[in-house]
């Protein structure tokens, strides 16, 4: 389609964004970031303090929108068991309708509004996930997903388990989830693949690039982004946001 995020990615500070499974990390710290009683990262898990998210409503319902029937009926059911474990953290989440996606914009208060275009980023195979920057006292109001059209029109092949992963791993970053790359070399940079990772060697699906399951639980959260969406609830009960 040839659109950009516009405003919304004019507003990230440096030109910093929070992008999809195919993109590269921002650095991070492996301590856990605390300011009173937030905690906005910790081990496998970081929230999107670049664009100002630190909590989720424990009590708001967050609606996934689409801009085409056709986008509802293609994208809905990668997110069934996703779902089902943002529920069990906390977070009220459902499946909603059809609704036209503006790109320069925020859509309603508390959508995750989810479309397609050509190369959202400019490259290849990159899709792009994020919050609606800087909310009212930091609690996440929904976002947007912009997935590359390539995924679909033969022109850009993934096996199946990195796309079911990539799929979630941009609507885990509109509700305000961030890359949780850390330096485990040592060279002072979070490199991409660079997570921690269970005794499994499973590493979170907000890994960057291409984290999560690579078996039948592809698509499904690792106890580590659990743990962080955890936290963006926990984060508005200290705060006393609902």
């Amino acid at each position: 389609m040839g659109r950009t995020l516009g405003v919304i990615t004019a507003t990230v500070a440096a030109g910093i964004l929070l992008t999809g499974s195919q993109a590269g990390a921002t650095t991070t710290r492996t301590a856990a970031t605390q300011t009173g009683t937030v905690v906005t990262q910790g081990t496998g898990w970081k929230h999107a303090t670049i664009l100002g998210v630190t909590s989720v409503s424990p009590t708001k319902t967050y609606t996934i929108t689409f801009d085409t029937a056709a986008m509802k009926a293609r994208y809905a059911p990668y997110y069934t068991e996703a779902i089902k474990q943002i529920r069990d953290a906390g977070i009220h989440i459902q499946v909603g309708g059809v609704e036209p996606v503006d790109v320069t914009k925020c859509g309603p208060a508390d959508h995750i509004q989810i479309t397609e275009l050509h190369r959202p980023l400019g490259t290849p195979g990159w899709s792009q996930g994020m919050p609606c920057p800087f909310p009212d006292q930091g609690m996440s109001r929904g976002g947007m997903v912009a997935y590359d059209s390539e995924y679909w029109d033969g022109t850009w092949y993934m096996p199946d388990y990195k796309l079911k992963n990539t799929i979630v791993h941009e609507v885990l970053h509109a509700i305000g989830l961030d890359h949780p790359n850390v330096d485990l070399d040592g060279d002072g940079i979070a490199g991409p693949y660079e997570c921690v990772a269970t005794s499994y060697g499973n590493k979170p699906i907000m890994c960057s690039p291409n984290g999560g399951y690579s078996t039948s639980n592809a698509g499904k959260l690792v106890g580590y982004d659990v743990n962080g969406l955890k936290a963006l609830v926990a984060n508005a009960r200290a705060q006393g946001l609902s």
